[in-house]
């Protein structure tokens, strides 16, 4: 069963994901917040699974929420709903802590298979997207890097470990990674677990944001 926070300004909005949520037997709403200084506390109260937060709230918004609930250390991952397809609330958001987003108008199965991805530990966004992902973003980025060379978490990774971070950068799937440099798909996964631990990424998304931030990956590259 995976227990959820439904965060959203609007009452009808939240009675429909509640509606939605509740008719299936592997999701269970927990609660439901207004805005987000309540996200923030219900999460730390009810430490729900996933906390679907909406992005467009009065007072506090659902990126300074989503920051103080991953930043509180709790078990609570977030899934970023947005009426905005790659905006730069999506950015935002990710570089927040979230572990994804969906379109508010996605369909249910999605939303639900977003909700499971995210309880899990995976990202909603699918590795393959990430190449969209990074190209609408590029303007949003700061335009100084970190060093790469001096950053301690790049140094502590392997040459290989490396070569999969860069990878994962440019928004190759395991699949892909795995024919590139002829291995197992079990193989590249046990890697993508060590980079992503090594980093102190929560989860695939975020290691592109670090590569993509450390010059490891950049826009319409190949």
């Amino acid at each position: 069963m995976t227990t959820v926070l439904v965060v959203d300004d609007q009452p009808l909005q939240r009675y429909g994901f509640h509606l939605l949520l509740d008719s299936v037997p592997e999701t269970d709403v927990v609660g439901e917040a207004a805005h987000g200084v309540e996200a923030v506390r219900k999460a730390a109260e009810l430490r729900p699974d996933v906390v679907l937060m909406d992005v467009r709230m009065p007072g506090m918004d659902g990126i300074e929420a989503t920051r103080r609930i991953v930043a509180a250390g709790g078990r609570s991952r977030v899934l970023v709903l947005t009426t905005f397809d790659l905006d730069e609330y999506v950015h935002a958001a990710i570089r927040a802590g979230a572990s994804g987003f969906l379109l508010k108008d996605a369909r249910p199965d999605e939303l639900l298979a977003g909700i499971r991805a995210v309880a899990s530990g995976d990202a909603v966004i699918a590795p393959a997207l990430t190449r969209r992902l990074l190209d609408e973003f590029a303007q949003y980025v700061p335009a100084h890097r970190g060093d790469a060379a001096g950053d301690p978490r790049l140094v502590s990774l392997t040459d290989r470990e490396r070569e999969i971070l860069v990878a994962v950068g440019k928004g190759w799937t395991n699949g892909e990674i795995a024919a590139r440099f002829v291995l197992s798909e079990s193989t590249v996964k046990t890697h993508v677990g060590r980079v992503l631990a090594k980093i102190g990424a929560r989860d695939r998304i975020q290691a592109v944001i670090f590569a993509y931030d450390h010059g490891l990956a950049r826009p319409n590259a190949d």
